[in-house]
């Protein structure tokens, strides 16, 4: 039975993907701890601290399949934790003389964060790879419309053009730099726990910073200076890093969402037969990836801060922030690579009208380049003059709706210093790009 709609079988298919499910799901996390368990068998056997024997039973025996999940349900109800049930169910799968060296000179919280870690890790490559794919698709799309004009909207207005190609690499950009930083953050999150009780490592006396290096090369994790048991920043930067990500996602969801409108149609989802269909209206194709990506991303900024509320953990092992933190990070993971995959479809199959875009930036007859035609006649007239000048022509060609060339040929101050090639020249908004080529190279030379 699923509470939350992401984890369904039927709102599931919208929210979040499986194969996130499938590396933070219950199973993966009880698999992920006997992990760690036969892990720290086996360095330890390394070290001769356990015997050989012992940790080659306690490898063979960690498997999840194997455990009986209702007596680990009423361990777990009884002390508060599941690594108690699971280590006496894994010592007893084990057998009685390897059993004994399950779990040696170890601590709950070392088996359970470093299970998350190792969950974050998979969760982290998977959205790696579809976040590549998207970035790929962007870029493609920036090289194949590098030079198609439209209307840059500001306040939800016409500004002044842009080139569609450039609207992609401002969609682009803040996607290759969540790579940049998830490559800066790995050292830092994926490290291996291993502290005991207090994170003094005292049971194993001289040697528990061998145990604790040989373990972080057996699950192929970074070694930390010290243990984090109550030091979380790795896992909350993690976090934060989803919901930078998510929100870099949702800025262009957003864009795509108003760029589908019917009286702009200048892009489109990809659309297959019945796709974001009205159960009352034939016509309609709604924006639904758009829509998942958005819901998603706002799911994962609720998150952000659950997180960031359990960093202040209490002395040496903290009463309760810890615990809130298996509610929120399989959660953000998951309604984050939804998030990605949503864009991904967004990049690779996005419909666009380059027709209807001209349209869209030709419907005020000029008037979005009235800042390059006030430019143009600056040094002709003075600055002062061109900027009234111009309003006045835009006043003009407003109220007897021609376009603005037209009601700037009828200006006194005009004639004779432009001709009508001339003030072609300055309303045509393929004209007044700036720099935006030298932006859009910039960015995808990051690719």
């Amino acid at each position: 039975m699923t509470v939350n709609p992401a984890d369904g079988s039927v709102l599931g298919a919208l929210y979040g993907t499986d194969a996130m499910r499938e590396v933070f799901g219950e199973r993966a996390w009880l698999q992920r701890m006997l992990d760690v368990e036969a892990a720290l068998a086996r360095a330890q056997a390394r070290l001769g601290i356990v015997p050989k024997e012992a940790a080659a039973a306690i490898t063979a025996a960690a498997s999840a399949d194997r455990l009986d999940r209702a007596a680990l349900a009423k361990a777990t109800r009884n002390t508060g934790y599941p690594v108690v049930g699971l280590v006496r169910q894994l010592s007893a799968l084990a057998g009685e003389e390897a059993g004994r060296w399950t779990h040696w000179g170890a601590t709950t919280q070392d088996i359970m964060d470093s299970a998350v870690v190792l969950q974050m890790r998979d969760g982290l490559a998977l959205i790696e790879a579809d976040l590549r794919a998207t970035c790929v698709a962007l870029a493609a799309r920036a090289r194949e419309h590098r030079n198609t004009v439209m209307a840059g909207r500001t306040h939800l207005q016409h500004a002044l053009p842009v080139t569609f190609g450039y609207k992609l690499a401002v969609w682009l950009s803040p996607l290759l730099t969540a790579l940049e930083r998830l490559q800066q953050l790995r050292p830092r999150v994926l490290r291996v726990e291993f502290g005991g009780a207090a994170g003094t490592l005292a049971s194993l006396g001289d040697r528990g910073l061998e145990v604790a290096r040989e373990l972080a090369a057996e699950l192929e994790l970074a070694e930390p200076d010290i243990p984090w048991h109550v030091s979380r920043d790795g896992i909350a930067e993690a976090v934060c890093w989803l919901g930078v990500l998510t929100g870099s996602l949702a800025k262009m969801a957003t864009d795509f969402m108003l760029l589908m409108q019917t009286e702009i149609a200048e892009v489109a989802e990809p659309h297959a037969p019945g796709r974001g269909g009205s159960s009352t209206m034939p016509q309609k194709r709604n924006p639904i990836a758009c829509e998942y990506v958005l819901a998603q991303a706002r799911g994962v900024h609720a998150l952000v801060p659950q997180v960031l509320s359990a960093m202040p953990q209490d002395q040496e092992r903290g009463t309760g922030p810890w615990q809130a933190e298996p509610l929120a990070v399989p959660q953000a993971f998951l309604l984050a690579h939804g998030a990605v995959v949503q864009a991904r479809f967004l990049a690779e199959g996005m419909v666009v009208d380059a027709a209807r875009m001209r349209r869209n930036l030709d419907m005020t007859g000029g008037l979005i380049v009235a800042e390059a035609v006030m430019m143009g006649f600056a040094p002709l007239l003075g600055r002062g003059e061109a900027h009234h000048v111009v309003n006045h022509a835009c006043d003009v060609a407003l109220a007897e709706g021609i376009p603005l060339a037209e009601a700037l040929g009828r200006e006194a101050s005009v004639a004779g210093k432009l001709d009508q090639t001339a003030i072609a020249r300055l309303t045509e908004p393929a004209n007044y790009l700036g720099s935006t080529a030298a932006f859009i190279d910039r960015v995808l030379a990051r690719v």
